[in-house]
């Protein structure tokens, strides 16, 4: 746009999987708008699209499309309220699921609006939520067996469902403790609670699986977008046949002009046909493990506390006083954000593109070459000595 260039590590939010205009996709959607983008009916992409998501995802038995994670999100909770009856949510402080009022709710709420440590307040993330919305949603700290428990045994009976990033791609990478998604995983068998993984930011790009593939946890339902559409707007929400089968039936209500239209399933399923290949993923996640030691290493050298977490496909450099990585949303109130500005502003003279936010992640792409890392690690080491 400005004849400037740029190693780009904001990847379209983690969409821009593949990188941007991959001539793959790019030559499959001019075929599709030749013959038409969109007919509001059932169409052969996106039968071949949840086709291979069943296949890639360890959930799904039955998948649906939306055309946002938002939407996605609130497609996967309705589907949890209508099986079981019930109406309460539990997310985690932190998380994020979306814009819109259902879920959005402590996200980053403010030190002083936010309670207790293992009883948070639900704190409503904008105006214009009704207060009323909140009383649904019951909220937790990340990665505390103690307090999970606590909450599960307080609203024993009420709860329809239990969400999570299990990568807490919007609250700095934060990653689940060792056993955690396998705890959380025992107890809502145990209830009877609907899991729900948010994988919006982790389908598809943690590997051909997602999150519960890479953790060997597989949750009731799982929601999609981002990586899935390789930068075009298409989400879905996949899970266990007894659960979704009140979608097909119609006794859950669920539905959308634009959902799977030929265009935006098309580029979906050369997307995952191309990430469906170990390799593809792996090559992802080696180039992302190489910044994040050139990270570890810089840090050393140049004795700059921070932490680097997050998995080689997504990853969060944490600026800190002690340097220690984060373990819920109470720890990422500590974060350097002043730091991680300098940090970005530099990498940026540098010709290296990554997200402005110090809680948000660096993405990597297919399209990063070897040159490119090399680049890049160059530029954090020369960074690094400037923040001592």
């Amino acid at each position: 746009m400005d004849g400037n260039e740029y190693i780009d590590f904001l990847a379209a939010y983690g969409s821009a999987v593949l990188g941007h205009a991959h001539p793959a996709l790019t030559d499959a959607l001019t075929g599709v708008l030749a013959n038409g983008p969109m007919f509001g009916t059932c169409n052969v992409p996106e039968v071949e699209l949840a086709e291979l998501i069943r296949a890639m995802v360890p959930c799904a038995d039955l998948v649906r499309f939306a055309n946002s994670g938002s939407e996605a999100v609130q497609g996967a909770v309705r589907v949890a309220r209508g099986h079981t009856g019930l109406s309460t949510v539990l997310k985690f402080e932190g998380h994020y699921h979306g814009w819109s009022d259902t879920l959005a709710v402590s996200n980053r709420p403010p030190e002083a609006a936010a309670g207790p440590y293992a009883a948070p307040h639900s704190v409503p993330h904008s105006p214009g939520i009704p207060e009323g919305v909140t009383g649904d949603v019951v909220v937790c700290p990340w990665n505390d067996p103690d307090a999970l428990r606590a909450v599960l045994d307080a609203h024993r009976g009420r709860l329809a469902a239990v969400i999570c990033e299990p990568i807490v791609a919007n609250n700095a990478c934060t990653m689940p403790a060792p056993g955690y998604l396998r705890l959380l995983r025992d107890e809502c068998t145990e209830r009877g609670i609907i899991l729900i993984f948010d994988e919006v930011c982790t389908g598809f790009r943690t590997g051909p699986g997602g999150a519960q593939a890479l953790f060997d946890v597989v949750p009731d339902l799982a929601v999609y977008s981002k990586a899935l559409g390789g930068g075009l707007p298409i989400a879905a929400f996949a899970g266990r046949h007894e659960v979704m089968a009140a979608l097909a039936t119609g006794r859950v209500k669920h539905g959308g002009t634009y959902n799977a239209s030929p265009l935006c399933a098309t580029a979906a399923l050369v997307t995952l046909s191309t990430l469906a290949d170990p390799a593809v993923t792996k090559r992802i996640d080696d180039t992302g493990q190489r910044i994040m030691e050139a990270v570890r290493r810089a840090a050393t050298d140049h004795r700059v506390p921070c932490a680097v977490q997050g998995v080689g496909a997504m990853f969060q450099v944490v600026f800190s006083d002690d340097g220690a990585p984060t373990r819920h949303y109470r720890d990422t109130l500590r974060v350097d954000q002043r730091r991680y500005d300098t940090f970005r502003h530099e990498l940026l003279r540098r010709g290296i593109h990554t997200n402005a936010h110090g809680l948000a992640c660096w993405f990597v792409s297919a399209a990063v070459t070897d040159d490119d890392t090399d680049r890049t690690c160059a530029a954090i080491d020369e960074v690094f000595a400037l923040l001592r």
